[in-house]
């Protein structure tokens, strides 16, 4: 009789599947450009530093150029689907890891969950107005969630591709915005004067610029299935920061020469409460018809969002999986090296959350929104501040020469985003967009967290070496250096 087959285990991802355009195609798709303008650079202006908004842009630009030589010199020694939680092992250890790995599938479910609320309630609300199809959020946002478990099934060049029209029809849109002030207004050099910098609070100002890059840390994640990594990943991180800061400054920068840089944030606050400010100038500047395609395009670019986010989402659960942290299942892949399980597991999380707040009646702007978007978003921050920490102390426990590019660089972007994550925490109100004191106290996860992790890698390192051991061998699996041609930095 013969014996039955054992069934054979994937644990690897699609090798070669992305190139640079593809990974800042992901990336740039989870920054949602289009979105960024409509909600966040309105905020910015009306809370922010008003017409010195665009110039706030090009500072947190600046900073996260800095972080990214460091960040391009660890990119080229490692490559991981953990992406900043295997830099933290790296650099602070695999205690350290796990405390960031915590964050980071936190903060990108939590996203996810979030992005469930604002793609359901922008599809209810402008389908309703275009076409007068009522149907209520939840049920949105649940076929958003199943479309994007669909396509992300179908591989992460699928998404890249599918993202990459998306960009491509966002970016187009606002470039003819930008255009049609250029010729009507022209742009208001004193935008970038200092007088315009230092109106309102430029602090908050540089808080809400820095979320409008909120993705471009993804890259690492996609190191697995990119071309040769070695060189895909620092030169897609370097394009994607450069392209975030130009799109957002130079729309800013209309925006705000529209409105005129000493009225900007008067007229911002007049539209706060509608969150209608862009709408009302493209109105003006491009017409009902353009307007109406801004409102569908703006559909595309809160899906194109959520699914990236899904996809990064999936590949910190899978990575924590693979090294065992997690439950094993999650480190499995398809034979077209799609982590199915993982993609699941954040497709149900995300959905059951958002079930919860419809369920409960709750309104998701003021309620779902805030909480994971707003949480999800200090998460982030704070794993880029790891990251940045990490990637400092790695290159100094090596001694390596390099001063300028592993030491100076990275350390200016560090100390720019020690500031930056203060800032939110400080003004955590503001980047949830409630000042409800439930909302208030989410910061306390990060705690939690902490904690966690510190307490985990104890059990750990007691009671299952293999897997503490595991936390810092399953980096070394995945080594670029191994690859054929490729010379070991």
């Amino acid at each position: 009789m013969a014996e039955a087959s054992t069934p054979v285990v994937h644990t690897g991802l699609r090798r070669n599947a992305l190139g640079v355009p593809g990974i800042v195609f992901l990336v740039l798709a989870a920054v949602a450009p289009l979105t960024g303008a409509i909600v966040v650079t309105s905020l910015a202006i009306a809370l922010g530093n008003g017409g010195g908004m665009a110039a706030s842009y090009a500072i947190v630009a600046v900073v996260l150029l800095l972080f990214a030589v460091g960040y391009a010199q660890m990119s080229r020694k490692l490559v991981n689907a953990g992406g900043f939680y295997a830099f933290v092992v790296r650099g602070l250890g695999p205690t350290g890891g796990l405390v960031a790995g915590f964050i980071a599938t936190m903060g990108y479910n939590f996203f996810v969950a979030g992005a469930i609320g604002t793609s359901g309630f922008f599809f209810q609300i402008v389908l309703a107005d275009l076409i007068g199809l009522d149907v209520h959020w939840y049920v949105w946002g649940l076929l958003s969630i199943a479309a994007a478990f669909f396509f992300a099934r179908r591989g992460i060049d699928f998404s890249a591709k599918l993202l990459g029209i998306a960009l491509v029809l966002e970016i187009l849109i606002l470039l003819i915005f930008d255009i049609a002030v250029l010729f009507r207004t022209g742009y208001a050099i004193e935008a970038f004067s200092m007088e315009a910098i230092t109106t309102g609070s430029i602090g908050v100002g540089l808080l809400l610029a820095a979320t409008g890059f909120l993705g471009f840390e993804a890259t690492a994640l996609f190191g697995e299935e990119a071309r040769n990594p070695l060189k895909t990943i620092p030169r897609a991180t370097y394009l994607a920061i450069a392209a975030i800061g130009l799109i957002h400054a130079v729309t800013t920068w209309a925006v705000v020469s529209a409105l005129g840089v000493a009225q900007a944030q008067d007229t911002a606050l007049e539209h706060l409460a509608g969150g209608d400010l862009l709408m009302a100038l493209s109105q003006e500047y491009l017409g009902g018809f353009m307007t109406t395609v801004m409102l569908v395009l703006l559909l595309v670019s809160l899906f194109a969002a959520l699914l990236a986010f899904h996809n990064a989402a999936t590949r910190y659960l899978f990575a924590l999986g693979r090294a065992r942290v997690l439950p094993a299942t999650l480190g499995s892949t398809l034979e077209n090296g799609v982590p199915q399980n993982a993609a699941l597991a954040n497709a149900i999380f995300a959905a059951v959350v958002a079930g919860l707040f419809a369920l409960s009646g709750l309104d998701p702007i003021t309620s779902l929104v805030p909480t994971m978007i707003g949480f999800g978003t200090l998460c982030i921050l704070v794993l880029q501040l790891l990251a940045a920490f990490s990637i400092v102390a790695h290159f100094r426990k090596a001694r390596d020469p390099r001063w300028m590019s592993t030491f100076v660089a990275p350390g200016l972007g560090l100390l720019g985003l020690v500031w930056i994550v203060g800032m939110a925490i400080a003004n955590f109100p503001i980047l949830a967009g409630s000042d409800a004191a439930i909302v208030g106290m989410l910061p306390l996860l990060l705690v939690v967290a902490l904690i966690g992790g510190v307490g985990y890698a104890y059990y750990l390192r007691r009671r299952r070496p293999e897997v503490y051991a595991g936390l810092t061998t399953d980096l070394e699996k995945v080594e670029p250096a191994a690859e054929e041609g490729v010379p070991t930095p």
